[in-house]
């Protein structure tokens, strides 16, 4: 994990080419700044090619359940919204 990244979800994006690839939702440790550059670069250093992150979204906090489950279908409709834009 970049020591910049408190958390980070991964949910499938639409591609023509790959039918699908990842898309990273990302919320940044209090105080830390860092650029989608910066991360596509440690992501490529530490993973597979095909498992590097095509697109990256920063919020603040990720939707969760009461019960602390990260709620990737709240982040799939973003990512819809996103890319409708």
């Amino acid at each position: 994990r970049h020591p910049a990244v408190q958390e980070v979800a991964i949910v499938g994006w639409p591609d023509e080419r790959w039918g699908e690839v990842p898309h990273a939702f990302v919320v940044k440790k209090p105080g830390e700044s860092i650029t989608e550059s910066d991360l596509r670069e440690f992501a490529r250093a530490h993973l597979a090619h095909f498992k590097v992150p095509s697109h990256f979204t920063f919020l603040f906090e990720l939707p969760k359940t009461a019960t602390g489950k990260i709620q990737k279908y709240v982040l799939r409709e973003r990512r819809s919204a996103v890319s409708q834009q």
